[in-house]
C-alpha cells in the first residue's frame, strides 16, 4: 500500500467503530458519541444494526455495507468523505472486519488519502483468548472453519500441526462435528469453547478435545448460541541435542525406577554405564526428573 498525505483539511473521517458482542453495555461512551454525530454508518445488516441505534437513541442513517455490494458502494462513501462527511463502519458485533467485509472500504480510503480511526472495543477472539487459559504469546485469527465435513477435517489437520494458538468461530449447526473431528484427530490437545460470550448464558469448556463432545452433550443448550473455539498450539518436539531432552522411551523408564531405588548420583552411574549415554546427559535429565516429581 502507498504512502497518501491527506486530501483536504476539510474531508470527512471514517470511523471503524467496535459494536457490542452480547452485552450492550460494552458500548464504550467514545463509540456512542461518534456514532451519533457521524453523517451516515455502514452497517452489515442495517435491520439488525437499527436495533442497537434504537436502543441507544441513535438517529443516524444506515446504508448497507456487506460482501456482496462493498465494491459498488466503495465510490458513494469516498465521495461522501471527501465533501466533509464523517461516516461510521460498524459490524453486526464486535470489531469490524475481524471475519467481516470492510476492509476493501478501509484499504480504499487510506490510499485516498483520507483519514481512517478506529474506536476499538469488543471483540470475540480476544475475549475469549483473554479467558482460556492457553497460551497468548503467539495467536493466530482463521474464522469459520469449512462447512463440508472432509475439507473441515483436513483444514483442523493442517491448524492442530500450527505451533500458535489458533482462534476459530464455530455455529450452532456445525459445533458438534467439529468437536468430534478434533476429539478423532487430537484426543489430547488442550482446547477451550466459549459460548454465547458477554451474555446472559455465558459457558466454557476447559480441557481435552477428547472430552469436548461430551460436555456438548451434557445440556442440549450448549449446541446453541455463538461460539469461539481455541487450539491450543501443537507439542514441539523436544531438542535432541539438549541435554535435559528426554530419552529413549526404555532409558526413561529404567531412570525413573533407578531414581525410585538409589541415589541420584549412583542411579546415573548405573545408566549411563549400562546404556552408554553420556553421563552429563543422564544427569541433566535426572534433575529435570527430579524436579517435575
Amino acid at each position: 500500500m502507498k504512502a497518501h498525505q491527506i486530501v483536504s483539511t476539510n474531508c470527512g473521517t471514517l470511523w471503524v467503530v467496535a459494536t457490542p458482542i452480547g452485552n450492550l453495555a460494552d458500548l464504550s461512551p467514545r463509540a456512542r458519541d461518534v456514532l451519533a454525530r457521524v453523517s451516515r454508518i455502514a452497517a452489515e445488516d442495517t435491520r439488525h444494526s437499527g436495533g442497537l441505534l434504537a436502543h441507544l437513541g441513535v438517529l443516524t442513517p444506515l446504508v448497507s455495507l456487506h460482501e456482496h455490494n462493498e465494491r459498488e458502494r466503495i465510490p458513494s462513501l469516498l465521495s461522501a468523505l471527501e465533501a466533509g462527511d464523517d461516516l461510521a463502519l460498524i459490524s453486526d458485533a464486535g470489531t469490524p472486519l475481524v471475519s467481516d467485509p470492510g476492509y476493501r472500504l478501509v484499504r480504499a480510503a487510506a490510499e485516498a488519502g483520507l483519514p481512517v480511526r478506529a474506536v476499538p472495543g469488543a471483540s470475540a477472539p480476544l475475549a475469549a483468548l483473554a479467558v482460556a487459559g492457553l497460551p497468548s504469546d503467539r495467536f493466530c485469527f482463521e474464522g469459520f472453519l469449512p462447512h463440508a465435513g472432509g475439507a473441515r477435517r483436513r483444514r483442523l489437520e493442517a491448524l492442530l500441526s500450527q505451533p500458535v494458538t489458533t482462534i476459530l468461530f464455530e455455529s450452532s449447526h456445525r459445533v458438534r462435528a467439529a468437536a468430534d473431528d478434533l476429539a478423532a484427530l487430537a484426543p489430547e490437545r488442550l482446547v477451550f469453547l466459549g459460548r454465547e460470550l458477554t451474555k446472559q448464558f455465558e459457558e466454557h469448556y476447559r480441557g481435552v478435545a477428547d472430552e469436548l463432545p461430551a460436555w456438548l452433550d451434557a445440556d442440549a443448550n450448549r449446541l446453541r448460541g455463538e461460539f469461539v473455539l481455541i487450539l491450543a498450539p501443537a507439542p514441539q518436539a523436544a531438542d535432541p541435542e539438549s541435554e535435559d531432552a528426554p530419552l529413549a522411551d526404555e532409558h526413561e523408564r529404567l531412570l525413573g525406577a533407578l531414581l525410585g531405588e538409589l541415589p541420584l548420583k549412583r542411579a546415573v552411574r548405573v545408566l549411563a554405564d549400562a546404556t552408554g549415554v553420556p553421563r552429563n546427559r543422564v544427569y541433566a535429565r535426572a534433575l529435570r526428573l527430579k524436579d517435575e516429581g
